[in-house]
């Protein structure tokens, strides 16, 4: 008897069907995905498309460059850093402000940021200086002084202690030990940090 006519036909795997802001989001992510994995160096349209499981067309439409794409990427998907609670303390806010910083860093996009960061050349590194400086520093150091502030006003803090100099010290010390250390920043090295450099650093003057 011949029951070939009642043997099944393989499946098709068909890739999905999306568009409009649906699509887009889907190659962002992949963007930031590959960013995360092969860095900046290995990133490229056509892997971007097959981890968005589209069309190096449907790419290319929307983004003429790899600049553009990652520009866009990034935008899209860092963290907001827009508050830090007042928890009574600068030591407390210090702490809450720097596990939001230290989470960013090791997201998805904040693995993105670093591979740009550590591997463009300064030509392209060039490009995303504007993304970097408002996505990422002026938040942050707003955040900073807010707290720098708010010890100033409670008198844990000495009153010429809110420069330029000391709101660069976190994110400097952040980025500098996690790039040459490979300092995971658990919120054991956060207290060392807090308690041997910044309240020191911060502590007003007594007679």
């Amino acid at each position: 008897m011949d029951t070939s006519r009642w043997t099944a036909a393989p499946a098709r795997v068909t890739s999905p069907r999306r568009r409009g802001a649906v699509l887009e989001r889907a190659i962002l992510d992949a963007t930031l995905e590959q960013l995360g994995t092969v860095g900046w160096n290995g990133l490229t349209m056509e892997g971007v498309a097959a981890g968005a499981q589209t069309g190096k067309a449907a790419v290319y439409r929307r983004w003429p460059s790899k600049e553009a794409l990652v520009t866009d990427a990034l935008r899209a998907g860092l963290p907001r850093l827009d508050a830090v609670p007042d928890l009574g303390s600068v030591r407390a806010d210090l702490m809450a402000l720097c596990r939001d910083a230290r989470d960013a860093m090791f997201s998805r996009p904040g693995f993105a940021l670093r591979s740009i960061i550590h591997e463009c050349d300064p030509t392209q590194a060039e490009r995303f200086h504007t993304l970097i400086i408002d996505g990422v520093v002026e938040p942050t150091v707003k955040l900073l002084r807010e707290v720098v502030n708010r010890g100033i006003e409670r008198g844990e803090v000495r009153h010429d202690a809110a420069n330029g100099y000391v709101f660069d010290v976190i994110p400097a010390m952040m980025m500098y030990r996690s790039k040459m250390c490979g300092c995971e920043w658990d919120d054991h090295e956060l207290d060392e940090m807090i308690d041997r450099l910044m309240l020191p650093l911060l502590r007003p003057d007594r007679p």
